[in-house]
């Protein structure tokens, strides 16, 4: 099993993660522990060498410069070794107390366990936006988990293999992964007050967290047809648009000026619109053509290893 924590500037938190950690799951299991610090200003990165220097299971990653949790992620898990991947936050809100509760669940055939934070130890404002924001997943992409958000999963090896991640679209690998057919849960977890560092929760991150929800919606139902889209949208538009030259034709005929009226305007920019969305879902089927054909591997911007 690998556990993977991504972190920026906690190393306050570490020593403890890895000790509850150790208690957690030491005895009974085979497992590495991959700490990734994501180019942090404080001595971070000398902790995850001091606790390799006292556990062997400890493992870590340093980046050259804050690229943020994506790529930290993706980073370790370009690490892992393990048939189980797990990731978890560094700053203690999960407890490692869970950790047996997700490996059981995922190895009873399930491919994607999410931790689902009954009783939230956060601001009002924070809990009533995730409800918001989980509902809202919830009712456009048809995965039915409590807490999306949540940053405790676990996962079988194929399914990190199979789903690239990138950007903020960490959040949405339980629907990416049930999109591509594997079996999604949940399982109630433990969570703490923040005891160390700061949270960098705030607007810009629910504007992301909006955005990316656009995108998995895209990704999720339209990525291998484009021109369902886009061709829909096209026709839509040039339709109308046409109606309106229609409309102002029969007016035309019968002696009415149009040269001058906004509705000619309108009609015109609508069938352009259209011809152009048109276009657009060729070049999504061709890229998609493309794209099936092609295989390529991510390079992580990695400075040390130990």
């Amino acid at each position: 099993m690998s556990i993977v924590v991504p972190g920026l500037n906690e190393s306050a938190s570490l020593p403890e993660l890895a000790r509850r950690i150790e208690q957690s799951i030491g005895a009974s299991e085979n497992y590495e522990l991959i700490f990734v610090d994501d180019g942090s200003t404080d001595d971070t990165w000398k902790v995850i060498s001091t606790l390799h220097a006292q556990m062997p299971q400890v493992r870590g990653l340093r980046l050259r410069r804050n690229f943020g949790k994506a790529m930290a992620l993706a980073a370790g898990f370009s690490e892992c070794r393990g048939d189980i991947l797990v990731m978890m936050d560094a700053d203690l809100q999960d407890d490692p107390v869970d950790l047996p509760l997700l490996i059981a669940k995922v190895r009873s055939e399930v491919d994607v366990v999410v931790g689902w934070k009954v009783s939230r130890k956060d601001p009002l404002s924070r809990r009533l936006f995730s409800k918001v924001f989980n509902g809202t997943v919830r009712y456009f992409t048809g995965v039915r988990l409590h807490d999306m958000n949540c940053g405790f999963k676990a996962y079988r090896r194929e399914v990190i293999e199979t789903i690239p991640i990138y950007g903020d679209l960490f959040r949405f690998i339980p629907v990416l992964a049930a999109a591509e057919g594997f079996n999604v849960d949940e399982v109630p977890v433990t969570h703490h007050p923040r005891a160390f560092g700061r949270s960098r929760y705030g607007l810009e991150r629910i504007l992301r967290g909006f955005f990316d929800l656009l995108t998995v919606i895209f990704l999720t139902r339209y990525v291998r047809k484009p021109m369902h889209l886009f061709g829909l949208l096209g026709l839509a538009t040039g339709s109308i648009g046409l109606l309106i030259a229609l409309y102002l034709t029969v007016g035309w005929f019968f002696g009415s000026w149009i040269g001058s009226r906004p509705l000619l305007q309108l009609s015109v920019m609508l069938m352009v619109m259209g011809a152009q969305l048109t276009a657009l879902g060729f070049i999504g089927e061709f890229l998609t053509y493309q794209n099936q054909k092609r295989s390529y591997r991510d390079h992580y911007p990695i400075r040390d290893r130990v």
